[in-house]
């Protein structure tokens, strides 16, 4: 690891940022949607924005693209801000590709990409970005005759099409199949194994896993954790989580305390109605569970294991889901 890398081993020295924002606030109203948020992002690296809706990751990343002003902060993108003259520069160097990008359902694919090609200097062909999409048997097709997962392959091949050096997904995969899924992962893996920056937003637990080098996990406004997704889920210590839920009216006797003294485990908390665990060493806690149970008189509704993820990180810090409004 070379002086300048990070623990995570990336190498975040001043010459290999790609973007860095330092106390962005942004405020609508008497609201503040973003709260002092810090942030470096290496060029080559993933990064993932994590939070439910309303936690501000949305309008951090309008920001970073130019599209909204901050209220307080500073941002610098591929070593240019926004507003200093470089604005024309800096769009020529980025994609955008959004949950839901309105295209014009009356043009054909190849058409469309022909357009977004248009207002770039310098890109990849029309030809070669419609392949990399795998959108060549479409290309005479109408946007809207396309399907949900084709039409999210052509608006990342819209984003592409300019050769950008950071690229920014939004929900990228929301509500597509696991089949149109993989194949925008298999296209931004490679955007990333050519040296390209990503910023996502993503509430897919395994979206995050399987792309992001690092995560940064927003609520409120605020940036709550931060690190490689290994190191986030190891944080919590824990093997295996094990939730359950009692009866209605069985567990006015069972108290936190009690279920934090069992042996191997190593965290508790409430989501909802049901008792969250950090077991250290499952069969160790689940016998020892089982037996309080039985001696405060618990009956069980529901009891589940699982192996932990980065949502049981976000459950742990707040006390809610990632994708509770």
């Amino acid at each position: 690891m070379s002086a300048s890398a990070s623990p995570d081993g990336v190498d975040r020295a001043p010459g290999r940022i790609a973007v860095r924002c330092r106390g962005l606030v942004k405020h609508y109203g008497n609201v503040r949607a973003v709260d002092g948020i810090d942030l470096e992002i290496a060029r080559g690296e993933c990064l993932g924005l994590l939070g439910p809706n309303g936690a501000g990751k949305t309008t951090t990343v309008e920001i970073l693209e130019g599209l909204t002003p901050p209220t307080a902060g500073e941002v610098e993108v591929l070593g240019m801000r926004w507003g200093d003259g470089h604005d024309a520069a800096l769009r020529e160097r980025i994609g955008v590709a959004l949950q839901e990008t309105q295209l014009s359902e009356y043009l054909t694919v190849l058409e469309t990409v022909r357009l977004f090609r248009s207002f770039y200097q310098r890109g990849r062909t029309v030809a070669e970005v419609i392949g990399l999409m795998a959108l060549e048997e479409k290309q005479d097709a109408r946007v809207g005759n396309l399907s949900g997962g084709q039409k999210q392959r052509l608006a990342l091949a819209c984003a592409l099409v300019g050769a950008p050096d950071l690229l920014f997904l939004d929900e990228p995969t929301t509500g597509l199949d696991p089949q149109a899924r993989l194949s925008i992962w298999d296209v931004v893996e490679r955007f990333a194994q050519g040296g390209g920056t990503t910023i996502l937003t993503t509430h897919y637990m395994e979206e995050a896993a399987k792309l992001c080098d690092r995560v940064a996990i927003i609520d409120r406004g605020v940036i709550i954790a931060e690190g490689t997704p290994a190191a986030l889920v190891a944080s919590l210590g824990a093997d295996r989580i094990v939730e359950f839920e009692a009866d209605e009216g069985s567990e006015s006797t069972l108290e936190p305390q009690e279920l934090l003294a069992l042996p191997g485990v190593g965290g508790h908390h409430r989501k909802g109605s049901t008792h969250v665990l950090s077991a250290k060493h499952l069969p160790t806690v689940l016998p020892a569970l089982l037996a309080l149970l039985e001696r405060r008189g618990v009956r069980l509704a529901t009891m589940t294991t699982h192996e932990p993820t980065l949502e049981d990180v976000f459950v742990q810090r707040t006390g809610r889901a990632l994708r509770d409004d």
